[in-house]
Order: C-alpha cells, then structure tokens, then sequence
C-alpha cells in the first residue's frame, strides 16, 4: 500500500498485490479484469451526466438533470420490466458481443402519440444506465461528412437519441407533389451524397462499419407516426426492440397519482377515474398536468374525474371518431431473421 501526491495536490492511493506464478493465467484472464470493470462501475456511479446537443456544429455539453427514473415513469409494470432486463443484458455482454463478431450496440424504437412517455423514457434509460445523452438534430446538420464527424466524436457508454425522425426524413408519401418544399440541409433517402445528409448515411452509421467505432452505445429513434418510417430503418440490426408508448392505463395513473400526491391504491375515486380511462382516450402527460393544479389529493383527482367527462363529451360529439382500442402499451421484439435470433440467443 503506497500513498503519492498526484499533480494537483492531491492524494493518490495505490494498492501492490502479489500472486503466486500458478495463478497467473487466473489473475490476468479473470480477475484483474473484473477489477478494472468494478471500478468503472464506481466511477460511473458519481460522476454527472451530460446531454450533448449540436451547436456550431460540434456537440455542446450540458448537465443532465432530468428527474425521470424507472420508478416515477408512468408505464406498463411489464413493459418497464422487459425494457430494464433488455438494458441490463445488453450492458453485461460485451465478450458476448465481441465473440459473435458483432458491434456492441442496441437500437429502440419509441413511438405512440404525443405526450405519451418518449422522452422521459429516454431520460429514464440514461439515468439508469448512468449514460450521456446525445441528442442528434438532424436538421442542424449539413452533410453526410458533418453526420460522421458528429456520430464518431460521441463517447462510450452513451444514448444517441434522434427525436420525431418521421419529421426529419423526407418520407415517400409526401413527396415534391405535396406541395412541402425541402429546406436548405434536407434530409433526404437518396443515394449518398456529401452535399446532403441522407438516410443511408445515417444508416451507415447504426449498422455499417462506422457502428464499430465506439463501444456501449444505444441508438434511440422516437416517432409518433410509426407508420410513415421508411422500412430500412426498422429492420433488425437497426431497431432491435420497438416499444409502443400507448395512452394511460390505470397502472400508470395509479404511478401518476403515487408520484403528484402520495395517494394509496385503495382511494375511492379511483373506481370512477378507471372507469372513464376506458372510454376516453387520455395521455400520461394530460394526466399529469390536471394532477398538478391542486395541492390536495382529492380536488385533484376531482378535477381529472371533470377533465375526463368534458373529453368523453368531446369524443361523444365527434360521430367520425373511432374507438382508440387497447391503450396498454406494447414491446415488439419478434426475431425474423438471423440478426434477430442471434441476438434473442
């Protein structure tokens, strides 16, 4: 045990261990590596997180103090269990992922309407992961060069996160016919070309050779129109997990109402709220936002009951609207092909 002053003053503790030379393929293969990932760990457990957004064409820092955990997060108790046992695998298998010759990454897909969860989730997988957030702009960026340049500067152990990516393609149905014109930097599904960030550049970044660059990092798409995005970047390999953030269901009010105002399952007007939650289509962020009108408990949970049957009547008015059908959300993760089974193994 020896104790040295390092450059700044400060007090650097070193430890010497001895092994006998027959433990030497043990402590190089096995041990001296579960040490160094156990310091990591610690490392990583204290240090602040970041969230990088594009400014000047580089990625600026700030911190990120987004409050969202897996615990506050209104969502399916399932859905939410399924998604931390994927992050979990996904963090613990990295000889798995060098053995199989892969790149050691993961891609979600988040979509469902507004309001419904997308971006606290996003917050909630960095908090728990203790990752950085590098939230990708397309539209600030001018051309493929600049995309590389941006992508291959992010660190290990990050969430590269590409928000509402329906509106920052140039999807087939809308075409030039539409009348929409594309901006000066558009971003684009043609054939590469430096002048222009297209979508087989991005691509080659998720899943091509630029994908090897770094370690430990995942890829999040959010979109409310899931069905507008281009097939090519929903196909294993790209989005490995696709998770539908769905209306409120009386799960996550129940976690809304827990986190707003300390209210137990077992409060009487919850019967009556549950019941017009099945009739009125009503997103987490809409609940959340009468619960925080009131202090009290039960004026809040009566505002949301009034809310709730001004919107049924809204619904009702409406001959055209169809009924939303299973708000529960839903994860999709059915393997199809070969990247799909061998990451399913």
């Amino acid at each position: 045990h020896n104790g040295r002053r390092g450059p700044h003053g400060g007090c650097h503790r070193s430890f010497e261990l001895s092994f006998h030379k027959k433990h030497k393929e043990q402590a190089l293969a096995s041990y001296l590596p579960f040490v160094v990932d156990a310091a990591k760990a610690i490392r990583d457990r204290h240090r602040d997180l970041k969230m990088h957004m594009i400014e000047y064409d580089a990625w600026t820092p700030v911190d990120l103090r987004h409050p969202s955990t897996f615990h506050t997060i209104a969502m399916d108790g399932d859905l939410k269990r399924s998604v931390m046992d994927d992050l979990e695998r996904f963090v613990r298998r990295k000889y798995y992922y060098r053995r199989t010759g892969r790149a050691w990454k993961r891609g979600y897909l988040l979509y469902g309407p507004p309001g419904t969860g997308k971006s606290s989730l996003v917050a909630a997988m960095a908090n728990y992961l203790k990752f950085d957030i590098y939230d990708l702009e397309l539209t600030e960026v001018k051309s493929n060069s600049d995309l590389r340049r941006l992508l291959v500067g992010m660190s290990n152990r990050s969430i590269l996160v590409v928000e509402d990516i329906d509106c920052s393609i140039d999807l087939p149905q809308r075409g030039d016919q539409g009348g929409e014109r594309r901006g000066r930097h558009s971003f684009t599904g043609g054939e590469d070309n430096e002048d222009k960030v297209t979508l087989s550049g991005l691509l080659n970044f998720v899943d091509g050779l630029w994908s090897t660059s770094g370690e430990e990092r995942i890829i999040v798409f959010t979109t409310n129109y899931k069905e507008r995005l281009d097939p090519a970047l929903l196909r294993p390999g790209r989005m490995d997990m696709h998770i539908h953030m769905g209306y409120c269901t009386s799960e996550s009010f129940r976690i809304l109402a827990r986190n707003y105002h300390f209210v137990e399952d077992d409060h009487t007007m919850y019967l009556e709220i549950e019941k017009l939650m099945e009739e009125v289509p009503i997103t987490p962020a809409e609940v959340a936002e009468v619960l925080m009108r009131n202090d009290g408990a039960d004026a809040a949970l009566s505002d949301l009951v009034g809310f709730l049957e001004a919107k049924r009547g809204e619904v009702g008015a409406n001959k055209g609207v169809k009924h939303h059908g299973n708000n529960k959300q839903l994860l999709s993760e059915v393997p199809t092909t070969i990247e799909e089974v061998t990451d399913v193994v």
